[in-house]
Order: structure tokens, then C-alpha cells, then sequence
């Protein structure tokens, strides 16, 4: 799935970056693959993908952008 972005946190701000998604109107929709290793997965679209990842670049919270598999 090219324009699913799998990153990295804290446990403790899985809840923050989901919140975050949905202030942006799901500009990109959360799926949490692991809560307790911070593991998420935002699906978006050809459009909304670069912005997505944007926003998640400046979050003040630690993010670690996935290799796709």
C-alpha cells in the first residue's frame, strides 16, 4: 500500500498522534499495529500523503518513520 505511512513512538503518544489525525479531519486514518511498541500505520490518499507526513515531521513529539515492507 504506496501511500500507507508506518512510524514510530512512544507508547505513551499513540493516543496524541491519533488525535492529531483526526483535528486534521482524517487527512490520514490511524491504525495502531502495536500500542505497547508505538507501532501505527496512516493510511492516505495520492493527495494527502505528502501532507501527512509533513504534519507528522512536526509534531513535538518523537517520530520514526517505518520502511514499508
Amino acid at each position: 500500500m504506496p501511500n500507507s505511512i508506518r512510524i514510530r513512538t512512544e507508547p505513551c503518544n499513540v493516543n496524541y498522534v491519533n488525535r492529531i489525525m483526526e483535528g486534521y479531519e482524517y487527512l490520514g486514518v490511524v491504525t495502531t499495529i502495536d500500542r505497547s511498541d508505538g507501532l501505527l500505520m496512516i493510511r492516505a490518499t495520492p493527495d494527502t500523503a505528502y501532507e501527512v507526513r509533513q504534519i507528522l515531521t512536526d509534531l513535538p513529539v518523537k517520530i520514526e518513520f517505518e520502511m514499508q515492507q
